[in-house]
C-alpha cells in the first residue's frame, strides 16, 4: 500500500464505478456476488452440511455460520488490499479468475526485490489453499459413502480415487486432445462447460433443495431445523426468521439461477 502508484490500485478496488455498474445491470453484479458467495462458502454442495455435523453440540451453528462469513470476507477484502495496489505500483494490468493468478501476480512478482523468492512461497501456499479446497469437496463426498454404504474412510477412499480421477481427465484434454472442442462458441473449453455446470447450476440448487429441505413440511422441517441449530452456546435462530428463509432465500436462489441462464444463453 505505501509503494508509489498503490493509491491508484486502492481508488480502483475500493471506490465503484456506478455507471459501469449500471452498464453491466446491476442484478448481474449481485448475481454475480451472490454466485461467488456460493462458490467460496461451498453453500450448494453440501461441504459446510457436513462440517456442521462435525461441530459439537455446545456451539450453535447460526454464531458459527456468521463467523466463517466474516472470516471469509475478511480474507478475501485484505487480499484485495494487497493485489490490487501491487497491480498499480508495477504498472501490471489487474484481471481476475486464472489469469489473476498466473499470470498478474508473477508478473507483479517479477518487478518486486527477491521476486521469485515471494513468488516461490506464493504459490506454494497456493498449493496448500488448493489442496485443501479439494479435501472439504472430498470430505462430503467421503461422508456420503460412508454413510450410505457403511465402509471404512480408507474403504470408501479407494473406491472414490479412481472415480475422482476418471471425471478429473475431461477437463484435462480439453486443453489438449479435446481443445477442438468449443461448448459456449470460439475459445471456451471443457473447464468452462464445467464452471458453467457448477456454478450456474449445480450450486444454486444444491442450496435450493438443502434450504427446502431444511424449513418445508414436505423435508426436515422448520421445528426439528431450528432445535438442531439452536442447540448449544452462541447465536439463535428466531422465529421470526421462518419466513425469510422458507419464502425468501429460495426466490433469491430462483432468481440467481434465472440470472445464470439469461446471462451465459441470452446475453
Amino acid at each position: 500500500i505505501s509503494t508509489e502508484g498503490s493509491a491508484e490500485g486502492l481508488r480502483f478496488y475500493l471506490v465503484p464505478e456506478l455507471g459501469r455498474m449500471r452498464e453491466i445491470g446491476i442484478m448481474n453484479v449481485i448475481a454475480g456476488a451472490m454466485n461467488q458467495a456460493f462458490f467460496t462458502l461451498s453453500l450448494g454442495i453440501g461441504s459446510m452440511a457436513v462440517f456442521g455435523s462435525y461441530i459439537g453440540k455446545d456451539r450453535a451453528l447460526l454464531g458459527e455460520s456468521a463467523n466463517i462469513a466474516v472470516l471469509d470476507t475478511f480474507v478475501a477484502f485484505t487480499s484485495g488490499l494487497i493485489i490490487f495496489p501491487a497491480c498499480f505500483a508495477f504498472g501490471v494490468a489487474p484481471d481476475s479468475g486464472p489469469n489473476l493468478i498466473f499470470v498478474t501476480l508473477p508478473n507483479i512478482f517479477n518487478h518486486m526485490p527477491l521476486g521469485r523468492l515471494w513468488g516461490s512461497l506464493f504459490f506454494i501456499f497456493m498449493a496448500f489453499a488448493a489442496f485443501s479446497s479439494v479435501l472439504a469437496v472430498f470430505e462430503n463426498i467421503m461422508s456420503c459413502w460412508m454413510d450410505l454404504t457403511g465402509w471404512n474412510r480408507k474403504k470408501a477412499a479407494g473406491a472414490n480415487i479412481p472415480l475422482m480421477i476418471a471425471l478429473s481427465l475431461p477437463c484435462v484434454f480439453g486443453f489438449n486432445l479435446w481443445n477442438g472442442f468449443a461448448p459456449f462458441g470460439e475459445g471456451t473449453t471443457v473447464l468452462d462447460l464445467e464452471d458453467f455446470l457448477v456454478s450456474n447450476i449445480w450450486l444454486p440448487l444444491g442450496s435450493l433443495i438443502y434450504v427446502l429441505f431444511c424449513t418445508s413440511r414436505c423435508g426436515w422441517g422448520w421445528k426439528n431445523f431450528q432445535k438442531e441449530a439452536n442447540t448449544g452456546k452462541g447465536l439463535k435462530i428466531q422465529n421470526w426468521m421462518r419466513g425469510y428463509m422458507t419464502f425468501v432465500l429460495p426466490a433469491i436462489v430462483i432468481l440467481l439461477f434465472i440470472l445464470g441462464i439469461k446471462d451465459k444463453f441470452f446475453p
